[in-house]
């Protein structure tokens, strides 16, 4: 296992105090003090709802778009809703289509081509806008960086109305740089009202149409059936569960149940999982892969089509389509993280940041391969491939605490032709001639120490084996959904003794421990990693240290109690 540093929580407060206010054990105040949630903030935390949440009306230029678009649909000018081709810009797609088209506005979508068209709005989309007689172009999840495009289409006669959640670029003198659209509606542009920036596309969509609704006098309300598309999007662009965005998901999976979106109900269906009992894990893991499946290998438009099916034989179909696709997909990324290790492996020394060229690789998998490259090394990680465009390659970037990609790319613009992105992740084009540049500069303005590229894995508790029951789960389950940003607690002991463990599963990916703590009590635990190298890794061991979390198993009809191990080090 990759090296780690094991931290413990120091953090203080009267846990005693927080308890007694908030009706919470003294082990779970401390949990939420180890989250970072200040006092006030506990009581939103635990009891927030969806009434609590900001309004739309906040963010910047909302009250013009809805004035502009209310306009359009009463005129039935065509208004096009262009997204993108991942999960948040299908889901974002989706629900502006369908928001509009409930108030009798007359509108269509197009969606860009992963490897056609590239990421976001472009001249090609636009002009095809102008051609088929479009009158309003709004964007979801893209248009922010797409000066020239929407330029092109303004002086084409075309409105344009730009809603995305990217960050914006800032010029030499620290100016916005925006598109020159009727109204640009992000939470991160300078001088926004709206109090949390960190929504996906697919949330700003649903606070526009929110608005659409009351100037229509509709119920507000009513646009919560999009709710669940707003919450599979926060999941799938790995959004921080903070705030406003942890209520989005909360609420938004226990409305899935009861979603009469017939695609996704297939999609569930035929992903074997229980609509009335999805987590995060279902989305980011399962149904969002699918969804994305489509973007990827073929057309972001057959995930938008499922979900816009009214026919059940073609729902059905397409749900089997996506599941097939996402299959093929990954066995893609696997070849890929296969070659790409072999040839981070063969470097002499592990740069602070990894930049692989895989020209065989598919495009639509580097930045999961990145992600996976960044989990593995721990180290800031971007993909390269062959583009459609001659001399071009295209890519995808993954990044660690403590080092903001975006930024990193904007250092190193002169060198691309294309780029954007979040911290976190980010996408781009470069001429080929100039990788090595982009490798080499790349590392020489990384700023990362050493302890920087060490994963620090946080524990909340040293917490005894036996503290570890049902009625401490049922505790933690108030502090749902776990996610980016808000992270499912973690326990730590020591001198665990091993008391048995074997390999499972048909990758012999899965480990069944039976453990004992140093009081004596005796848990069975579950680990999911390569299980022939914790063998190895183990040896004539019989005591390691391990971090862990408890959750109940169910199988068979049965439920256990079972501890899932995060990280372990064993005693030598």
């Amino acid at each position: 296992m990759r090296d780690t540093k094991w931290m413990v929580y120091s953090k203080r407060a009267d846990f005693g105090a927080i308890s007694a206010r908030f009706s919470v054990s003294p082990m779970l105040a401390r949990i939420l003090i180890n989250r970072g949630l200040a006092e006030n903030d506990i009581e939103s935390y635990l009891n927030g709802t969806l009434d609590t949440l900001p309004s739309g009306a906040l963010l910047p230029d909302m009250a013009r778009s809805v004035e502009i678009l209310a306009e359009k649909i009463r005129a039935q000018k065509l208004i096009r809703i262009i997204g993108d081709y991942d999960i948040d810009g299908v889901c974002s797609t989706y629900i502006l289509l369908q928001g509009m088209r409930a108030l009798g506005a007359n509108a269509d979508y197009d969606i860009p081509d992963r490897i056609a068209d590239g990421y976001g709005l472009n001249l090609r989309l636009v002009e095809r806008a102008a051609r088929e007689g479009v009158d309003t172009i709004v964007t979801c999840d893209n248009g922010i960086a797409a000066r020239q495009e929407v330029a092109s289409a303004v002086s084409q006669g075309l409105t344009v109305i730009v809603t995305d959640h990217h960050e914006v670029a800032h010029g030499e003198d620290g100016e916005e740089l925006l598109p020159p659209a009727h109204a640009v509606i992000d939470p991160k542009r300078d001088g926004s009202q709206y109090p949390f920036s960190s929504i996906c596309g697919a949330v700003v969509a649903w606070k526009l149409i929110e608005e659409l609704f009351l100037h229509f006098r509709k119920p507000k309300e009513s646009a919560r059936v999009f709710l669940p598309f707003a919450a599979i999007a926060t999941v799938g662009d790995v959004m921080p569960l903070r705030q406003e965005n942890r209520i989005i998901v909360r609420e938004g999976l226990k409305a899935i149940g009861s979603c009469e979106n017939l695609g996704l109900q297939k999609l569930i269906a035929r992903c074997e999982l229980n609509p009335e009992a999805l987590t995060t894990y279902h989305i980011g893991f399962v149904i969002g892969p699918c969804l994305n499946a489509g973007g990827r290998l073929e057309s972001a438009k057959l995930g938008l089509a499922m979900l816009l099916e009214s026919d059940e034989a073609r729902a059905e179909e397409a749900a089997e389509r996506l599941k097939a696709l996402n299959d093929q997909r990954k066995q893609m990324t696997e070849d890929g993280i296969r070659a790409a290790s072999e040839e981070i492996d063969a470097l002499p020394e592990l740069p602070k940041v990894l930049v692989v060229c895989l020209k065989d690789c598919h495009e639509s998998v580097a930045g999961i391969i990145a992600g996976r490259l960044k989990e593995k090394y721990y180290r800031p990680s971007f993909v390269l491939t062959d583009s459609q465009e001659p001399g071009f390659l295209k890519g995808s970037g993954r990044s660690i605490e403590g080092y903001h990609m975006f930024h990193a790319l904007e250092e190193v613009a002169p060198l691309l032709s294309k780029f954007g992105g979040h911290p976190m992740a980010a996408g781009l084009t470069l001429p080929e001639t100039e990788l090595s540049r982009f490798r080499e500069q790349l590392n020489q303005n990384a700023v990362l120490s050493e302890a920087q590229l060490i994963e620090t894995q946080w524990i909340d508790i040293a917490l005894p084996f036996a503290y570890a029951n049902e009625d401490l789960i049922a505790e933690l389950s108030r502090m749902e959904p776990f996610g980016q940003g808000n992270v499912r607690p973690c326990f730590g002991q020591k001198h665990v003794e091993i008391r048995s463990a074997r390999v499972l599963g048909k990758n012999r990916n899965v480990v069944k421990l039976s453990l004992r703590d140093e009081a004596g009590t005796v848990r069975e635990a579950i680990a999911f990693t390569d299980g022939d190298a914790f063998l190895a890794e183990m040896a004539e061991s019989k005591y390691f240290a391990v971090l862990y979390f408890p959750e109940l198993n169910e199988y068979l009809g049965k439920t256990s109690l079972q501890l899932v191990l995060k990280a372990w080090k064993f005693e030598r």
